[in-house]
């Protein structure tokens, strides 16, 4: 049997559905929640055998959009942080009638590095995928220094992401494992340009896991979608600059929606 944690939160009139990323659950959110409550009905949500999301096995990208399909509020505003980018991207092509804008936090409609094309490289990938069924724990804290590397608080937001990561059943190998492989293969670079609605793209600097590049590369092949680099933030800009992360956030609802 399956169940999805779904929980609610906030005092606005607009929901805000947010996805986290690889390993993770919606504990990820903490420092940002009470900034935003004031302004979003907000939608925490462990993903598909995450957290506490359990009897979960291994999803493709388009089967995790279609379990959270069926939970989504109207007309909802989706924010997705790496992983949950693409799951957010998945959900607005899936359903547009049904999503007033898309948010993606340092992710890339194709993680993988390829000829002109910034990324990680396969090989990481596929080393990812061998420890994790060696010794799946230490990998995933591995992956989440990744995460940090660069910023000035770097060892203190890797602490607070492994704080994260523990303080909620881990996922099963199968689960790290299956989300690995949407991470290596999935490639939504031709059908961003479907997207009609409102979509903000937000990247760290500092980021190794998505280069900045990426950002130019898109903002060439999507005119109508903004993008903001955070000069001083990683991969995770929510964590290590949550004020100056939560107005973009903002402006873009102000911009778009009212």
């Amino acid at each position: 049997m399956t169940s999805l944690y779904w929980r609610t939160c906030g005092e606005g009139n607009v929901d805000l559905v947010l996805l986290h990323g690889w390993g993770l659950n919606a504990e990820v959110w903490q420092s940002i929640v009470p900034r935003l409550s004031p302004h979003f009905r907000l939608h925490l949500v462990d993903l598909p055998g995450y957290g506490r999301s359990q009897g979960f096995g291994a999803l493709s990208l388009a089967e995790m959009a279609q379990q959270l399909l069926p939970h989504l509020p109207p007309r909802a505003l989706l924010l997705g942080w790496s992983l949950g980018g693409l799951v957010a991207t998945e959900l607005a092509l899936r359903a547009p009638q049904q999503i007033a804008g898309a948010i993606s936090v340092a992710s890339s409609p194709c993680f993988t590095a390829g000829e002109a094309w910034p990324g990680i490289k396969p090989e990481t990938l596929a080393t990812f995928r061998t420890q994790l069924n060696s010794d799946f724990q230490r990998t995933v804290e591995r992956f989440l220094a990744l995460q940090t590397l660069g910023t000035d608080s770097a060892r203190q937001d890797a602490r607070r992401l492994k704080e994260v990561v523990l303080a909620q059943p881990m996922p099963p190998v199968a689960v790290l494992d299956g989300g690995l492989a949407i991470l290596r293969e999935v490639d939504l670079r031709d059908r961003l340009p479907q997207l009609a609605m409102p979509f903000l793209r937000l990247y760290g600097a500092l980021d190794g896991l998505v280069p900045r590049r990426i950002a130019s590369l898109l903002d060439a092949a999507l005119p109508a979608s903004p993008s903001v680099v955070m000069e001083k933030a990683a991969h995770a800009p929510f964590i290590s600059h949550p004020d100056a992360f939560c107005q973009h956030i903002l402006d873009f609802w102000k911009e778009f929606y009212r």
